[in-house]
């Protein structure tokens, strides 16, 4: 028997540790889980731990209003401590790049307790984009004993790191498993605006920014170029979930409210939001996440970034790097829009970022680590 602690804070890493944790729950005659969530998104969390019927064994509750990467770190980082004192587990798995994510690595590290990092070998090469989480990611990754890669190209990034390479094992993206249990062909939307979407006519075009380094002036570039696609193209509409940010909040005022056919809502829970995903046309935005989700549902996504830490959608056909630059925004729409070939192209690409199979293979890898029972399982490859 050995004890696996998993850790996060936000809403996806929820989302994408969350079958990961399920999966784990299965193996009781060789696994203990224990949950530790350090709630750095109070509400966003919770929302995710509802819908996949998860109860944290331990919560610090650390978001304040307000709060910055110092605060997070210290406050996760203490509070951990204590837990890690306390459970002394075998391995602690952490996801992806967030502050949490670090934090937690670090707390290990400093009991030299073993770390697993799901969602490993993400790189932009530019450690102030995104910032902090590609930082977080790299510093995670020198700590890390195992590293549960989702590509093979995220492998190849480790390994120019000098990672073990019997150490990283290419999984999948765990996101594919999320996301495949949550679609509803029959969904029905709470929210009063969407039912004033025509869904069944008009194309939807699904949009998300939230980037601080699209704060300003990026975003009102990206906004007056979908303006100007509504008022051109009468059958399409956007749906826009705003991020709570206040200065997010000012520019989409201020540049699309009250603009016919253009939805202005607050922030979705992951279940509607991924049925929203799947009744899309396209989808527009700057979160990284999403990047991996739409493709898995036919959807292209032209991303507003100028960077990416997942080259492999770029490759593959289902993703465009297309900036924030206005003439751009407007010309890259409005050909998926207008040149049904372009759009066939990108919607119908392979997703190469899972088959939805991930955990199953991260439980695989660690029992094959600390029982050498279990077969080394095999790689994901398209």
């Amino acid at each position: 028997m050995i004890k696996v602690m998993t850790v996060f804070g936000t809403r996806p890493e929820a989302i994408k540790m969350a079958p990961v944790v399920l999966e784990l729950k299965k193996h009781t005659d060789q696994l203990q889980t224990i949950v530790a969530v350090t709630a750095q998104h109070r509400q966003m969390l919770d929302q995710v731990l509802d819908l996949f019927k998860i109860e944290p064994d331990y919560d610090l509750d650390i978001m304040s209003q307000g709060q910055t990467l110092y605060d997070i770190t210290t406050k996760a980082l203490l509070g951990l401590k204590k837990v890690l004192e306390k459970e002394q587990p075998d391995l602690v798995l952490v996801h992806g790049d967030t502050t949490t994510t670090f934090a937690g690595a670090l707390a290990a590290y400093y009991q030299q307790i073993p770390v697993g990092h799901v969602e490993a070998g993400l790189r932009t090469g530019n450690i102030y984009s995104p910032f902090p989480e590609e930082m977080n990611r790299k510093l995670t990754g020198a700590i890390a004993a195992i590293h549960f890669a989702p590509t093979a190209t995220a492998k190849k990034n480790l390994l120019k790191e000098n990672a073990d390479e019997e150490k990283i094992y290419i999984t999948g993206n765990t996101v594919i498993d999320a996301l495949m249990t949550t679609i509803d062909g029959s969904y029905d939307f709470a929210d009063e605006e969407l039912q004033h979407v025509d869904f069944k006519k008009h194309r939807i075009i699904l949009l998300t920014t939230h980037r601080r380094e699209n704060l300003g002036e990026p975003m009102r570039h990206i906004y007056k170029a979908l303006r100007r696609i509504i008022e051109e193209i009468p059958d399409t509409e956007i749906v826009f979930p705003v991020h709570r940010n206040p200065l997010v909040r000012k520019v989409v005022e201020e540049e699309l409210a009250g603009v016919d056919r253009i939805h202005l809502i607050d922030p979705m829970e992951y279940e509607p939001f991924a049925n929203l995903m799947s009744l899309s046309s396209l989808v527009l935005t700057d979160s990284g996440g999403i990047q991996e989700e739409a493709p898995s549902l036919g959807k292209p996504v032209l991303v507003l970034r100028d960077t990416t830490e997942r080259p492999e959608a770029v490759e593959a056909g289902t993703v465009r790097l297309i900036g924030t630059d206005k003439t751009t925004v407007y010309n890259e729409t409005k050909r998926l829009l207008t040149d049904k070939a372009a759009y066939n192209t990108m919607s119908m690409a392979v997703n190469p970022y899972g088959d939805g199979h991930a955990s199953q293979r991260i439980v695989q890898a660690i029992m094959h680590v600390f029982f050498g029972t279990q077969r080394r399982p095999e790689d994901f490859y398209l």
